[in-house]
């Protein structure tokens, strides 16, 4: 009888080891997944975006950032940022609704209607690096916009540079005095045609310090 006890003791002392390991086992997996989600870019399109744009980012984003990119289904645009008197979109208030929403890793909100911001008259994308979310507006990335004739690929390379831009701030990059980066602020579209897709050496050191 006492031998039987001893090794009953023996097998629920080893029961509680293996329970352990496996316990272990699992929260490491389901912390390592929440990290490789936090380390992923996220697309998110607002209404109705062209199918084009958002491929074109998912291909184009990894080549800049070395991230994963996934793309969410679509949301609609918070009714409560446009303001009827401008007729336009408050990108603040976008990015305060979508927050709410706790996305995973860095988001990149993607609208066709015009944004603005109090003291601007309009702007092609803003960003909130405490809650790792940015958004881009298409509307005035286009030559149609402006009365003149369709460029497609034209289109697509200014909005992979308003992306890229608006995540850099992100990722925690401020706005670069290289006219030719990607980080150089765009006052206007001649600013946006003149500049890099990418970033410029120096600003590429500090995304890479970001990833460390």
């Amino acid at each position: 009888m006492a031998v039987f006890i001893k090794e009953l003791a023996r097998y629920f002392n080893q029961s509680i080891f293996y329970s352990r390991i496996i316990f272990t086992i699992s929260a490491f997996l389901f912390l390592s997944l929440e990290v490789c989600a936090q380390e992923k870019i996220y697309i998110l399109p607002l209404g109705e975006i062209d199918e084009e744009v958002i491929q074109n980012l998912k291909n184009k984003l990894p080549e800049v950032f070395s991230l994963e990119v996934e793309v969410y289904n679509p949301k609609k645009i918070p009714l409560s940022s446009f303001n009827p008197k401008r007729r336009q979109y408050h990108s603040s208030l976008i990015l305060e609704e979508l927050s709410k929403d706790k996305l995973k890793g860095y988001t990149l909100a993607v609208c066709d209607v015009d944004l603005y911001v109090e003291g601007l008259n309009f702007v092609f994308g803003e960003a909130n690096p405490f809650n790792k979310i940015c958004i881009i507006s298409l509307t005035r990335l286009k030559q149609e916009y402006y009365g003149l004739p369709k460029d497609n690929n034209l289109f697509l390379l200014r909005s992979l540079k308003e992306a890229v831009h608006e995540l850099g701030h992100v990722f925690g990059i401020s706005h670069c005095a290289n006219p030719k980066c990607v980080m150089h602020f765009s006052n206007s579209l001649l600013d946006t045609d003149r500049k890099d897709f990418n970033f410029c050496n120096l600003c590429k050191r500090k995304i890479k310090n970001v990833h460390r």
